[in-house]
């Protein structure tokens, strides 16, 4: 006869942390959302969700995506989850009820299950350059969607998947689920924009689209990928932010009533290496602070519409493997940031369509390996079109090493902006970096080897051959006028002001 023994619990007293005070902790949030098949039930929604869930089980069937099949012998069926979410519409407080059925990929082995995964991914700098060309031409805008768009590719292999909850087909429960005029079309897997300058053209290609795919027409664009759009026609002027994401994100980590500051991070945050925790115990309370998921929340935020954070992002970024306390109060304070700023985007048509860049570099800005910070920020139409902030692969002996090594990065990123550029019909007379170092500049258009610069990684050599060959030029800009500034350290209010006012960011209430 079997014998159960009662669980062992510990009987000592349990005490709140004295390590960590309660406001240093933070209160996640779904915003709503039910997680999971059974919440989505017991939801006061319930039938919004489950009409949303038969909305993309008949996309299933009008598709043929699968059939259902007894799962073969010496097969394995992946696991799925109904994942849910609110949508809101232009001028309507009533949100939109959307179910995804996801398949729990991460169960599969490369090389058995597939070879390659892929999905149509437009580069935000060319999204950003794209508009800033609809502001400075006055071009239509228009946003589709493409419904069930994963349901278009083709399956070389037999996947097996079980029935979705809510929806197993009755006496079939074990079986499974087996496989001068122009255009521009950017697409982000399945969000569309059409920008173009005639709306009749834009119509039939619309009508074009929707004779192969299953497509929903939004009309002129307002939201993708959770950036906002906001146009003046009159004034030829279109802005873009993410006050929406930006307010969702400060709920979640329960910072949507912090107290306000007026810069990203201070000089006063001295972060190293040495700040991390070392001891286990130590180690295990910061697991249980959401690090990892505020830098990916920031992150993204950075990438799509905040030029001012890309500095602050790549600092905290550092050290995600091993985040201390310190470490977690930078990233509270970037939250204040973000609370006094939420409104702050991209506004482009305040300039002519004309590409300029912008470089800079921090000395030895890394205490821990000594390495120097690269920035460069480019503009178009009067905004920000892309920006990096990111550690230099080799240490640099000089400032003037640092800021060569910086404007060759950002001489190649505005070489490729360039051509993009050129390709979409648009060319003008002269293209340039400005640097605010002319030791680096006279060391860029001096092909002459030197015994000094020997040790310089030849790659970055690059950019004599380009300057001599006409593709750009790097000029003089003072240091009080580089927009990169903001890039490769901390500064100080008014001067942050003065690259961002650069980089095009303004309020979407002015």
């Amino acid at each position: 006869m079997k014998t159960f023994l009662p669980l062992r619990r510990s009987t000592r007293d349990r005490h709140p942390s004295t390590h960590y005070s309660a406001h240093e902790y933070v209160l996640l949030t779904d915003g709503g959302e039910p997680e999971c098949y059974a919440e989505a039930m017991e939801d006061e929604h319930k039938k919004e969700w489950f009409e949303a869930m038969e909305d993309k089980m008949n996309s299933f069937h009008e598709n043929n995506t699968f059939e259902l099949v007894k799962l073969p012998k010496g097969k394995r069926a992946l696991k799925n989850k109904w994942v849910y979410k609110l949508k809101t519409e232009e001028h309507t407080s009533r949100p939109r009820y959307k179910a995804r059925l996801v398949v729990k990929g991460f169960s599969q082995k490369r090389g058995i299950d597939f070879d390659e995964i892929f999905s149509p991914v437009v580069k935000m700098g060319s999204l950003r350059v794209v508009l800033g060309l609809a502001a400075s031409l006055d071009l239509e805008v228009e946003q589709m969607d493409v419904k069930t768009a994963f349901l278009h590719g083709d399956l070389d292999k037999e996947i097996y998947m079980e029935q979705p909850k809510g929806f197993q087909v009755k006496g079939k429960e074990d079986y499974k689920f087996g496989d001068d005029d122009f255009i521009i079309l950017l697409l982000y897997v399945d969000d569309m924009l059409i920008v173009g300058k005639h709306i009749g053209r834009i119509a039939q290609l619309k009508r074009d689209l929707s004779k192969s795919f299953s497509m929903k027409d939004l009309g002129p664009a307002k939201q993708i990928i959770g950036i906002r759009i906001f146009r003046d026609r009159g004034a030829k002027k279109l802005h873009i932010s993410q006050e929406q994401y930006i307010e969702k994100v400060l709920c979640r980590f329960n910072m949507d009533k912090a107290k306000v500051v007026s810069s990203p991070l201070t000089t006063n945050f001295k972060l190293t290496d040495k700040d991390c925790p070392s001891s286990k115990k130590n180690i295990e309370k910061m697991d249980r602070v959401p690090y990892a998921s505020a830098v990916g929340n920031l992150m993204y935020v950075m990438v799509c519409t905040r030029p001012d954070l890309a500095h602050v992002v790549s600092f905290v970024s550092r050290f995600l493997s091993n985040p201390g306390k310190k470490h977690w109060e930078a990233i509270k304070w970037i939250f204040r940031y973000l609370r006094g700023t939420s409104k702050l985007g991209i506004t482009f048509g305040n300039g002519k369509p004309m590409l300029v860049g912008f470089t800079d570099s921090d000395m030895a800005g890394n205490k821990d390996n000594m390495k120097s910070t690269s920035g460069y920020l480019m503009t178009f139409a009067g905004g920000a079109v892309s920006w990096q902030s990111r550690l230099q692969k080799c240490v640099a002996l000089s400032t003037t090493e640092a800021e060569y090594m910086a404007a060759t990065e950002a001489c190649k990123e505005l070489l490729w902006l360039k051509r993009f550029l050129q390709e979409l019909g648009f060319k003008q007379q002269r293209y340039a970096v400005l640097c605010d170092n002319q030791s680096a500049i006279h060391l860029a258009k001096n092909s002459m080897f030197h015994k000094r610069t020997k040790h310089i990684d030849i790659r970055y050599h690059w950019i004599r051959d380009a300057i001599e060959d006409g593709m750009f030029e790097l000029n003089k800009v003072h240091t009080d006028d580089n927009a990169s500034d903001m890039l490769t350290k901390a500064v100080a209010r008014e001067k942050l002001k003065v690259c961002c006012s650069i980089a095009g960011m303004a309020n979407s209430s002015s």
